[in-house]
């Protein structure tokens, strides 16, 4: 099962299991990380599963679609690795994908 390391906002570094196929807001909430609110519950239409991808896996993430580039511009806290979790799906080739969860906006 592939690992997904996740840095909360205190800035505490935790890892944890993530199975092929999940979205990484959906191993985010079901691992307990409570401060990623997901209010859409993963349909790409909020942008409260902000998280950073590490830049050692930004080749190997999905591409960004518009709509997901338009609600990152909403957040002020985008940078150049935003992404938002429930747009990435974990898989073997992701494992130890680190990610950082953002601000709240």
């Amino acid at each position: 099962m592939p690992k997904l390391v996740v840095v909360n906002r205190a800035g505490e570094e935790k890892t944890v299991e993530a199975a092929a196929g999940l979205s990484v807001m959906e191993a985010l909430r079901e691992n307990g990380f409570d401060e990623l609110l997901a209010l859409c519950g993963g349909c790409c239409s909020c942008a409260t599963c902000h998280v950073y991808v590490d830049p050692a896996f930004a080749d190997k993430v999905s591409p960004m679609s518009e709509d997901e580039n338009d609600l990152l511009d909403s957040s002020d806290y985008r940078n150049a690795t935003s992404r938002l979790s429930c747009q990435l799906h974990m898989s073997d080739a992701l494992d130890g994908l680190k990610v950082t969860i953002a601000a709240e906006d």
